[in-house]
């Protein structure tokens, strides 16, 4: 066990007294009780006022995330092939974890820049294309059974102001799932950026004011802000939604595996000394670590 699951360990005993993993493979941790619907928020997996949850881009297998339910209450679950994969190993498997009484987190992977401006010298409009990857996440979610009324959330992996096409892309996903029958969110940074003499800007921000500019749908966040602070790193003892910094966010997206080091050198120590975020019962598992107000924070149980 690493020393950084030791530390964690010490944190989940007291009290009870968030992505990109590089692996696909289940992961064994002994004797796995029989799944249960009774509940999805084990006393465990609440503090501070939110419910803890993760992400990652390899489903970490049956029996694994069986395991997870004592230590999180919701999973991100890919619609689509996680950015940088071509597959997608999450498909197939919500009946297993709604089983197990887990909530979710639905994602789908959005288009880098480069992969807009591709589109449009091939005359594939960005607005369009946003539109038609809309679609096929609808389908997707339609597809795993995914109740009407959930919220999908785009992958918005860069961060800073978005450049014109960028938005294009973005609200034309946003306004094509809110036509259908769910509902839109954004994975998004909330990390301020300089943005001219004095000022700064974030995705979040820039998203919400060309949302009410265009009197569009209203959009879900998730936020990624793994600085530190606000966020207190790799713990299982997340802050409030109010201490990452953005108004009225759905999802805290606290801690990234592998951690950022130019933005995480206050929080350097609670994560594993290959940069990774581990928690005590998998220590070999990385993650990304989420907290929400809601142990469904997407409705898709």
């Amino acid at each position: 066990m690493s020393g950084l699951a030791l530390t964690l360990a010490g944190a989940l005993a007291s009290l009870t007294a968030c992505g990109c993993s590089a692996a696909n493979q289940p992961v064994s941790a002994g004797p796995v009780a029989a799944p249960s619907t009774a509940k999805i928020d084990p006393p465990a997996v609440y503090v501070n006022g939110v419910y803890r949850g993760f992400d990652r881009n390899d489903y970490p297998g049956d029996a694994t995330m069986q395991a997870l339910h004592g230590t999180f209450a919701f999973t991100g679950y890919w619609l689509t092939p996680p950015p940088g994969e071509t597959a997608n190993s999450w498909l197939g498997k919500r009946f297993t974890l709604r089983q197990q009484g887990w909530g979710f987190l639905i994602l789908a992977n959005g288009k880098f820049d480069k992969e807009i401006l591709k589109a449009q010298k091939a005359g594939t409009s960005p607005a369009q294309l946003g539109r038609q990857d809309a679609q096929a996440a609808v389908a997707a979610a339609k597809s795993e059974g995914f109740p009407p009324h959930a919220i999908i959330f785009l992958d918005q992996e860069e961060g800073g102001g978005l450049l014109d096409e960028q938005a294009e892309y973005l609200l034309g996903w946003t306004e094509a799932v809110a036509a259908s029958d769910y509902k839109p969110g954004v994975y998004a940074s909330g990390q301020p950026v300089p943005d001219g003499p004095g000022k700064t800007v974030d995705t979040i921000r820039h998203i919400r004011s060309l949302v009410k500019e265009r009197h569009l749908h209203q959009v879900a966040v998730f936020d990624y802000q793994d600085a530190c602070p606000p966020s207190p790193g790799c713990t299982l003892a997340p802050r409030p939604l109010s201490a990452a910094g953005e108004p009225e966010i759905t999802i805290w997206q606290y801690a990234q595996s592998p951690r950022r080091p130019e933005i995480t050198a206050a929080c350097k120590r609670t994560y594993d000394v290959d940069g990774n975020c581990y928690v005590p019962v998998f220590p070999s598992l990385d993650l990304d670590m989420d907290a929400a107000v809601t142990a469904d924070p997407s409705n898709g149980r």
